[in-house]
């Protein structure tokens, strides 16, 4: 298992041996309703539609920034971060990864198996909400490239060195559906032009215990299928960045060595009709096509 995901067993011995700030991706309801002792919640992880544009990150940045200081995090505590199960909030709590590692923060954690990981355990929860002290946060600019913007990612279309990989549902890759607030929530359906396809669903796999990530060698077996190695430069899209972030953990997991995210995503890119889209279904690679024949 990757140093980045923690089970609940070890965070709940986390809690009590070293400082600690536990962040609650889910909607403000279910954090009501029930949560880990401590846990802050920051809903705007998930929430949040970015953009691009020089501005658009600089505001990313600063929102995040203060939003993960007010949660208390200074540098000197591990974050961990959470959200229902893996699968069933479009990789919140991976999105969370990528926002604090983007930021440069130096200790991130994703609670593997999510809140339902905690509860199957028999662990407390409480719905008293945390009162966090505020912190200074930091952010370390160079740590920025894991970000790439609509220019880096327009510039890769072409590029046979570089995988375009996009993670969305079977709907939206296809052109059937634009994201997944609703058909047309965007106003162009389709698919960056070149862009390979794993749904975002296959780095996990089901378990006793709820969905976990597949181990570094079966996400590796799903990479190749579309023509991915280690050594292949990564370059992410889903609709805003979410499902995305499940796949980059899942592919850092595995070794890729170098992986990216356009967070911007479809929801930025569908939205300029200067930039090229792909529609309907994709053609067969031509192997395929030949067996076919």
């Amino acid at each position: 298992m990757t140093a980045a995901l923690i089970t609940a067993e070890d965070l709940n011995t986390m809690m009590t041996a070293e400082p600690i700030v536990i962040i609650d991706t889910r909607s403000p309801e279910a954090y009501a309703a029930g949560h880990i002792p401590g846990a802050v919640n920051v809903h705007d992880i998930f929430t949040y539609l970015a953009t691009s544009t020089p501005e658009g990150i600089a505001e990313l940045k600063t929102k995040f920034a203060d939003a993960f200081g007010a949660a208390g995090l200074s540098g000197k505590e591990t974050a961990v971060i959470y959200e229902q199960s893996m699968n069933s909030g479009f990789g919140q709590s991976c999105r969370g990864y990528f926002l604090l590692t983007m930021l440069g923060y130096p200790k991130v954690k994703v609670l593997h198996g999510g809140y339902d990981a905690w509860t199957m355990k028999g662990l407390p929860i409480t719905t008293d909400a945390a009162t966090p002290t505020p912190a200074s946060f930091d952010i370390i600019p160079e740590a920025g490239e894991i970000l790439i913007d609509y220019k880096t990612m327009l510039a890769a279309v072409g590029n046979p060195s570089i995988a375009l990989l996009d993670v969305r549902d079977v709907d939206e890759w296809i052109g059937e559906s634009s994201s997944p607030y609703g058909k047309d929530f965007c106003p162009r359906k389709g698919r960056i032009p070149g862009a390979v396809w794993l749904e975002w669903y296959r780095m996990m796999k089901p378990t006793a215990e709820g969905p976990r990530f597949k181990s570094s060698e079966e996400i590796l077996a799903e990479c190749a299928t579309v023509g991915i190695t280690a050594d292949t430069p990564v370059y992410l899209y889903c609709f805003k960045g979410a499902r995305a972030s499940n796949t980059l953990l899942a592919l850092k997991n595995a070794g890729v060595k170098d992986v990216r995210m356009y967070f911007g995503s479809w929801n930025e890119w569908s939205r300029d009709p200067s930039l090229p889209i792909e529609e309907g279904h994709p053609a067969a690679p031509k192997s395929q096509a030949m067996q076919a024949a």
